[in-house]
């Protein structure tokens, strides 16, 4: 496969991207291929990296009507005050949940995406699922965490945790109780840490910066401008339990802080979460996992949208495509009867399998399911 005149995000030349094998095999002007698509005006980044989501909960609404002081009063607060909503989506069989968390991802370019809770059960997914690290929820919210983080059978994996996701004394506190209980030398991967200090980050191989869901929950989010200098940022989403479904929106917001540069953000979504996952991929070069966007070229990576995708592969497969390249992918003989035809307001895409009908399968259990796809051009899309 070649993907023609397509302009690195960090170059200025349009160039071809050769993939074969599942790695992208060449970079230069004149690569050519039986299978080939040549774009107009389009630009290349590598398949992103979601650093934090939960894929069973991204059928949720954001729950909560108010600024909570920490993570502990937010969850005590929606279990008092939206059961029925909470029932609703709890109702949806498991696996349904989880499919349709990966098309979330998958719909805003994202190739990897770090699952945080118990493993899934996933057949055939769209995109890869990191799964290599031992999950704790929390300080506050996981009563056997110490044994847990100290357990020597688990010394050579990266712990992930929420921490720090608060305002108050307590938020800030329990990061040092955390620092304090990491008795082996193990690499942990912090959530949140909207109350963490420079001084304490550098305990950490990196932070999951989520700025939606912690404007969201707490009206802040954390102080990354000072603790970049600490520690690895990584960019996450968390689910729709307290954000919107739409990364590129999070991006936005994130870059409306100043905290981060555009380049920053682009890293914290790439080159970072590779190397701390130890991931093949997260750049576009040879050798590397064929995890590649195309897009509308905006004049930057934070301008672009979601309706801007043309392109999403995962590990040289096709996962999703524009309307505007139906005729170049059903001339090359690709079967376009195994891809869904979708909008994302008025731009119509076509993603790999039957989502519309995951959509339906969804509403039987929840019949107030929303997405934010339709599959009738000029339906208002949730």
């Amino acid at each position: 496969m070649v993907l023609s005149n397509v302009r690195l995000i960090d170059g200025d030349a349009s160039m071809s991207i050769g993939i074969s094998g599942g790695k992208i095999t060449s970079l230069n002007a004149n690569a050519k291929d039986e299978l080939q698509f040549t774009f107009t005006n389009a630009v290349a980044f590598p398949g992103l990296i979601n650093s934090h989501d939960h894929l069973d909960f991204n059928l949720f609404p954001q729950l909560g009507d108010k600024v909570y002081d920490n993570y502990v009063e937010w969850g005590d607060y929606i279990q008092d005050n939206y059961k029925e909503e909470i029932d609703a989506v709890l109702n949806i069989p498991q696996n349904l949940r989880t499919q349709w968390g990966i098309y979330k991802n998958l719909l805003c370019g994202i190739t990897t995406v770090v699952n945080h809770g118990v493993d899934l059960a996933i057949d055939d997914p769209l995109i890869s699922v990191f799964d290599r690290c031992q999950n704790l929820h929390s300080v506050a919210r996981e009563k056997y965490w110490r044994l847990r983080l100290n357990n020597p059978l688990k010394v050579k994996m990266p712990a992930v945790i929420h921490i720090g996701e608060g305002s108050d004394i307590g938020a800030f506190t329990e990061i040092n109780e955390l620092i304090r209980w990491t008795l082996l030398d193990r690499d942990i991967i912090t959530v949140h840490g909207v109350a963490m200090r420079p001084s304490q980050a550098a305990n950490f191989k990196a932070l999951v910066w989520c700025p939606d869901s912690n404007f969201f929950l707490l009206d802040r989010t954390a102080h990354v401008d000072q603790l970049k200098k600490h520690t690895s940022i990584l960019f996450g989403t968390d689910s729709t339990l307290s954000s919107g479904w739409d990364m590129w929106s999070h991006i936005r917001l994130a870059q409306k802080t100043g905290m981060l540069s555009d380049d920053e953000l682009y890293d914290s979504l790439t080159v970072n979460p590779a190397k701390v996952w130890k991931l093949n991929n997260g750049k576009i070069a040879i050798g590397k996992n064929a995890d590649i966007v195309i897009a509308k070229d905006k004049g930057g990576f934070c301008a672009t949208q979601s309706t801007d995708l043309l392109m999403v592969i995962h590990e040289g497969n096709i996962r999703l495509f524009d309307e505007e390249m139906y005729g170049q992918v059903y001339n090359t003989g690709i079967d376009v009867t195994n891809y869904s035809k979708v909008y994302l307001g008025d731009s119509c895409k076509y993603v790999k399998g039957d989502l519309p009908g995951l959509m339906e399968q969804i509403r039987q259990y929840n019949p107030a399911a929303e997405f934010p796809v339709s599959v009738h051009q000029y339906t208002e899309a949730h």
